[in-house]
This record gives structure tokens, C-alpha cells and sequence, in this order.
């Protein structure tokens, strides 16, 4: 990093704490009963019980279950939470792919994810498709809001929202530190180091300064080989500082938060046909042999929360956060008559009808290929965004009726920067040889850009043993899109520019009726939203949701049940390289009515007591039916869709997902076993019977984790993950057949202070 910029963002970091005066233990405190968390306003619940008495659907995974089998994939995260699709890539949760409610699952680009309240994909409006995502190793909870309860976020409300909650300022006594350090190795080369420290320390006057370093090491070598040797694993650093102030009247908390990531992954979108999936699923061709992503991501945030009264507090959040990413990766191979290309996606579908590019993409030893018959992208993208956010929450009563009001504004703009270049390469030996390098930004050099505002007010109104919860969010975006000439990289040529303006209103209502200590009914509705891109002509994806259902708890027990239809009046599809070929990246497609109805099961108890009975057996059960169908047939160049009819199934939709953990905890011993069944799913729209070119395989994966405490403060630790070493097939996007992650064994120690 150049100095003038380290000293910028230092200095950035040392005026934001010194700004204004607030600062609080954050999310130490969220899963808690602790009062006036930092991020009370902007979550829908603040502790794991509170989702129990609201209307509309949210769980949330606290810090730990998180810390029981230490999971780095986010997939392996989410599959606690019903409700959730998940279409794994690579392996290591670098890439996600995750829809809610049948929203899609293609880069998370139809779901809100937040880091800490505040929006953290690269551009949330103009391109929210998630090439950076926070690493689960260092997240501390994770908040999953559907159905009604996803409204207070946005833009997206189609499916739901991710809450992910960073590391927070330890809440120990002023002049105490507090700290822990995770050490694990283990198979192909696997590294992850997480270390962090920090507390409060009095400054007099009723005022409080805390801190916390955090840093996170991870890496691994990839359990993929390419035929003719090359790296296919990756390495990722991760630092995380934060400065707080805060009164000790519990009126004034202020943090500050700097977060600085970077990633080299050697991924690629090249997978494998299906025979040679068949025989050797973790196989990568030599034409994946130059494919690297490089990602850098930084975040500024600033967060002031002010208990105004007992009964009214004002929280502000402001962020900038920036990510630069270059995936330079196979795209494509020249055809046959040297005319033109014919994508990666297409040569790995239909190998026999694409025999010569399939002979140099997968470069046999001792021959050389067509000269530059494969062509690699460099998809270069500077993605900025930042804004302000304030939520006023006020209590108060009238007459009978208790109210919790809560208003709040969001200023947010963003901007995807695309400026590309196509390389030829020649297959020379099984290694890919330069043949030509293409200009910066002759392939692609243009700026997307988003300006929004949103407001959001809702009042949870409580009349006795029936609570009512009405709100309505307010989106108004300005979108515009900038092309240069591709043979101008210094951009003094406009080739075109185009604006677009959206402006919706999100209604929704929840309701909860507790019927007796042990049961409470819940039901809701509310409108699907999902804006268009820049440059964009398709329509807006808009829907209307509803969901009802039941939660019961006693004596330890817990238990809900929430069926849940999704109503798309235009279902929207977004081309992205990930989605395979057919059409220009950026084209958005209308898919039309589409229905998706489904039933959510969750439920957990610890049986025996450790205290009284020397062990116990904590469970817990996530289960997810899904039945989706288009309403109307059309044909489309979108390449999850194709031609469909109506009534067919929608893509990577499993109609059964389920997820068992079961454990058993004793004095100085922890063992906890993970079981995950997802059924079989269909690659593209079809009815029937799914052909194995087309199917995404049925699964059962089992991991374990065991935890042996040698003190109160030091354990040893280990996990397995997919422990039958399990081969299946996750999906045939972007290009070709692709394997979930085999067996992998880590092992290490935990160490706290």
C-alpha cells in the first residue's frame, strides 16, 4: 500500500474516533440481554430469544454456534438457517451463491447482506453481485431475516437479508484486556491463524475508551489439480481495528471501524464435462492454468448511537467502504472456421460437437495448440460505495396500545468501474503460452453509478397478547450508465450514456397472537423488491410474499413451523459470467409470474443437564421443502432459463434441504456431528424426470468437530469436514461440472484470555 494512502486511512481512523463522542461492547452485547447495544436500531432482533416473539421469520446464529466446528464457508454457516439455497463453487465459501425464499442464488445479487448494519457488497445498487464477501472465520453472529422483517433493510426484499456482525470491542472492566488466538493446520495444505485483543480503559470524567486489533490469516494449497501441475488454492489476509468512546451513563457510544482485506485465489469458472467429472471430479483442465483473482477491500465506518431518553434513542451509521478485483480467467476458444468464439460453458456441455476446443483448452502433453485460440479475460472492476444512515426508535403507549415506532433514512450512492481486456493465449505442452495481450479497456470501459434514498418507518404495536406490526419502506434510485469507445482508455469519447430513475413503495405487515405461554402464531405480508442495473431494460422484480405459521417452546424445548409463498409478478434474471453463456454480461431478462411455496422447520433442545447430570446432548433440526414453478412460457437468451413452459421448475431449487446437529458436551469435552441432506435440483428450468446432464446431485455430508479444554483458557481443537469423503456434483455454472470440497481435516489450538 503507498504510504500517502496508509496515512490517509490512519488518519481517517484516528478523526473518526475522535469526532463525536459514543462508542459500546457492539455485539458482545447483541446476543445478550445486555442493554442499549450499539446496533440495537439497525437489527430486527437483538438477541437470539427475541425472534421467538415477533411476528415474521428471523434466526439468528450466534457466536457459539459459530465457534463449534469453526466453519470459513459461509455455506456451511447458512445451512443452520431454514429458508436458504445455497449453490456451493468452489469449495471454500469464496465465492457464494445464496438466495432466500427462492430469490435466486447467482451471487447473492437478489438478497441484502450487511457487515455491522451497513450494506457490504461492492456497488448494492448498481452491481450487487458478491466478488467480496467478509469471512465467516471472523464473524461473530449471523442475523437471517425473512418474509416482513426484511423490509426494514433494502433495496432488496425480494428473498431476505443477512446481518453479519464483526468481532466486537471485548465488554470487560475498564483496565482489563481481552483476547484469543486460533491456530489451525491441516489437509492440502491448510492455514487459518485469528488473533485478536482489545477492552476499555476509564478516561475520567464518566467516559470510557476501548479498542481492538484483529487479524486473520487463511490459506490453503486447493484440493484441485491441474493436469500439467499450477496452484488452485489461495491465500487471504484480514485486519480488523476499531476505537470506541462511551459514556458510562449508557447514554453516549461511539465506534469507529477500519477493515482491510486481500485475497489471491488461483479459481477459475472452467469445470469439467460430466465423464470427466465421473472420473475425477477435483480434475482441472490445463486451459484454467492462468486463472487468478486478486481482490482488495477496505472499510470505513463510523457508528454514534445516542440515548436521547429511556424511551428514545438516534443511531447514525457512516461508511465508505472500496473494492478492487481482477479475475483473470479462460473466457473463451476460438472456433473452428477462426471467425469467431464459442464460450467455455458451451465447449464443456457438448464436448463432441466442440472437439477442437475442448483438444486446447485441455492441451495434451507434447502438442501445441492453434495459435491464440484461447482467450482469457482480465475482468478488471473498482467498485466504491458509501453513505450516511440514521434510525430514530422511540417507545411510548397510547391508551392500552404499546408502540415501538422507528424511522429511518438512508443518503447511499455507488458505482462499478469495468475496464477490461481480452489476452490470447497458445496451448504449448499442457502450458499456456502468451500469444497477444490486448489494450486496457478494449474489451470493456464503462461506468455504472446508483444515488438513492430510502426511508423506512414501522410501529410494532402491542395490544396485549396480539402484536401488530405495520411498515413501509420508500426507495427512490437514480441509475446511469457510461460507455467509452473501447479504443479510448482515457475516456474522452462517450459513446453512451444512459439514465434511469426507479421509485417504489415497500409495504409489509407481521402479526404475532400468543395464544398461551407455549404458543404464538405468526403471519405476514409484505412486497418483493429487486431494482434493475444501469443501463438496464428490464422491468424492476417485484413480488408480494406472505407467510404464517406457529412457534412453540417448553421446558427447553423450541420449535416453529412457517410456511411461506412467494408471489413474483416479474421475475428478473441477471447475466453474469457465473451464469454461463448466451448472453452479454449486464443484460438483465423477464422471466414473467413465477410461484414459490414452501415450509420452514426449525427446532432444538439439550437433553440432560451438565451440571446435574455430568453430560448433555444439545440438537438442533433445519429443514426446507420448496416447490416453484414459472406461470407462462417464453424462450430466453438467459442461460438458467432457456426455452420454458409453464409449470416448470425453476434452477438450483431443491425441493428438501435438511440439517441435523447433534452433540455431546461434557466436563472438559465437546463432540458435535453435522449432518446435511439437500435433494437432487434441476441446472436449468425443466419438468420431469432431471437428466444427469442437468442434474445437480442428491447429498450427504456429515462433518464432526471435537473440543478437548486443557484449562479453562487453552484447548485443543479439531474438525472434519465431509467425513464419508462425499463426490457430488454442486453445479454446471459457470462452465461445467463442479465438486463440493472432499474431505478436509483440521486441527489446531484455542487460546483465550
Amino acid at each position: 500500500m503507498p504510504a500517502s494512502r496508509l496515512t490517509a486511512i490512519l488518519c481517517g481512523v484516528a478523526v473518526s474516533a475522535l469526532a463525536t463522542a459514543i462508542a459500546a461492547p457492539v455485539q458482545a452485547e447483541l446476543l445478550d440481554d445486555a442493554a442499549a447495544p450499539l446496533l440495537d436500531a439497525v437489527l430486527v432482533t437483538g438477541s437470539k430469544t427475541d425472534p421467538r416473539e415477533i411476528g415474521g421469520s428471523v434466526q439468528v446464529i450466534d457466536s457459539e454456534q459459530l465457534e463449534t466446528f469453526a466453519y470459513s464457508d459461509v455455506n456451511r454457516v447458512l445451512r443452520q438457517a431454514p429458508g436458504l439455497y445455497l449453490q456451493e463453487e468452489e469449495g471454500f465459501g469464496l465465492r457464494p451463491n445464496i438466495g432466500i425464499r427462492g430469490s435466486g442464488t447467482d451471487r447473492n445479487g437478489r438478497i441484502t447482506v450487511m457487515e455491522d448494519g451497513v450494506l457490504i457488497a461492492p456497488a448494492p445498487y448498481a452491481a450487487p453481485a458478491a466478488y467480496y464477501f467478509p469471512r465467516m472465520t471472523r464473524i461473530s453472529a449471523v442475523e437471517v431475516s425473512k418474509g416482513p422483517a426484511a423490509i426494514k433493510y433494502g433495496p432488496l426484499t425480494v428473498g431476505g437479508a443477512l446481518n453479519l456482525f464483526s468481532t466486537p470491542i471485548p465488554d470487560v472492566s475498564p483496565g482489563d484486556l481481552s483476547g484469543r488466538l486460533d491456530l489451525l493446520a491441516g489437509e492440502y495444505g491448510g492455514r487459518r491463524a485469528l488473533g485478536s485483543v482489545g477492552g476499555w480503559a476509564a478516561l475520567g470524567g464518566g467516559w470510557e475508551i476501548g479498542g481492538l486489533i484483529e487479524g486473520l490469516y487463511e490459506s490453503s494449497d486447493g484440493f484441485k489439480v491441474i493436469d500439467a501441475g499450477g496452484d488452485t488454492g489461495f491465500e487471504i489476509n484480514d485486519g480488523l481495528v476499531k476505537l470506541g468512546l462511551r459514556s458510562t451513563d449508557g447514554r453516549h457510544q461511539l465506534e469507529a471501524k477500519y477493515q482491510r482485506y486481500d485475497e489471491t485465489s488461483h479459481e477459475t469458472y472452467l469445470g469439467l464435462t460430466l465423464a470427466d467429472f465421473n472420473a475425477d471430479p477435483y480434475r482441472r483442465y490445463n486451459g484454467s492454468g492462468a486463472d487468478v483473482m486478486n481482490v482488495d477491500h477496505e472499510t470505513f465506518q463510523l457508528t454514534h448511537r445516542f440515548q436521547i431518553s429511556p424511551n428514545v434513542s438516534l443511531t447514525t451509521l457512516a461508511y465508505h467502504h472500496e473494492t478492487a478485483r481482477a479475475w483473470y480467467k479462460l473466457n473463451d476458444v476460438r472456433n473452428t472456421a477462426n471467425t469467431g468464439w464459442v464460450s467455455i460453458s458451451n465447449v464443456v456441455g457438448n464436448p463432441t460437437a466442440n472437439a477442437v476446443q475442448m483438444a486446447d483448452l485441455i492441451g495434451a502433453p507434447g502438442v501445441t495448440g492453434r495459435a491464440g485460440a484461447l482467450r482469457v479475460r482480465n475482468n478488471n472492476r473498482q467498485y466504491s460505495a458509501s453513505g450516511v444512515q440514521s434510525v430514530v426508535a422511540v417507545d411510548f403507549q397510547t391508551g392500552a396500545v404499546d408502540h415501538g415506532l422507528e424511522f429511518s433514512v438512508r443518503h447511499h450512492r455507488d458505482e462499478e468501474d469495468r475496464f477490461q481486456q481480452d489476452d490470447r493465449y497458445t496451448m504449448v505442452n499442457g502450458r499456456m503460452v502468451l500469444a497477444s495481450a490486448g489494450a486496457p479497456g478494449s474489451q470493456e470501459n464503462r461506468l455504472g453509478e446508483a444515488k438513492a434514498w430510502a426511508f423506512f418507518l414501522r410501529d410494532e404495536m402491542g395490544f396485549g397478547a396480539l402484536t401488530i406490526t405495520p411498515g413501509l419502506r420508500y426507495e427512490t434510485i437514480r441509475l446511469k450508465r457510461t460507455d467509452w469507445a473501447l479504443t479510448d482508455p482515457a475516456r474522452t469519447t462517450q459513446t453512451r450514456v444512459i439514465h434511469s430513475n426507479v421509485d417504489v413503495w415497500i409495504p409489509g405487515v407481521s402479526a404475532a397472537w400468543r395464544l398461551n405461554p407455549e404458543f404464538l402464531l405468526i403471519a405476514g405480508a409484505h412486497r418483493g423488491f429487486a431494482n434493475p442495473g444501469p443501463g438496464s431494460t428490464s422491468d424492476a422484480e417485484t413480488s408480494w410474499s406472505y407467510e404464517a405459521g406457529v412457534r412453540w417452546g417448553r421446558g427447553g424445548w423450541q420449535a416453529e413451523a412457517i410456511a411461506f409463498f412467494n408471489d413474483y409478478d416479474n421475475l428478473v434474471g441477471t447475466c453474469t459470467a457465473s451464469t454461463g453463456a448466451g448472453c452479454n454480461i449486464g443484460d438483465q431478462f423477464d422471466g414473467g409470474a413465477v410461484e414459490v411455496r414452501g415450509l420452514e422447520v426449525a427446532a432444538s433442545h439439550t437433553f440432560a443437564d451438565l451440571a446435574v447430570n455430568g453430560f448433555a446432548i444439545p440438537v438442533s433440526l433445519a429443514y426446507t421443502f420448496t416447490d416453484a414453478e414459472f406461470k407462462s412460457s417464453f424462450v430466453s437468451a438467459y442461460g438458467p432459463w432457456g426455452a420454458v413452459n409453464a409449470g416448470d421448475e425453476l434452477p438450483y431449487l431443491p425441493e428438501h434441504q435438511l440439517n441435523l446437529t447433534v452433540g455431546l458436551e461434557l466436563e472438559r469435552l465437546k463432540l458435535t456431528s453435522g449432518f446435511n441432506w439437500v435433494s437432487e435440483a434441476r441446472e436449468t428450468a425443466g419438468s420431469g424426470p432431471i437428466a444427469a446432464s442437468d442434474k445437480i446431485d442428491e447429498r450427504l455430508v456429515i462433518d464432526l468437530a471435537a473440543e478437548y479444554a486443557v484449562t479453562p483458557n487453552f484447548a485443543l481443537f479439531a474438525t472434519v469436514q465431509n467425513v464419508a469423503d462425499e463426490t457430488y456434483n454442486v453445479s454446471f455454472s459457470p462452465a461445467g461440472a463442479r465438486p463440493g470440497a472432499p474431505r478436509l481435516v483440521m486441527a489446531g489450538v484455542r487460546a483465550s484470555f
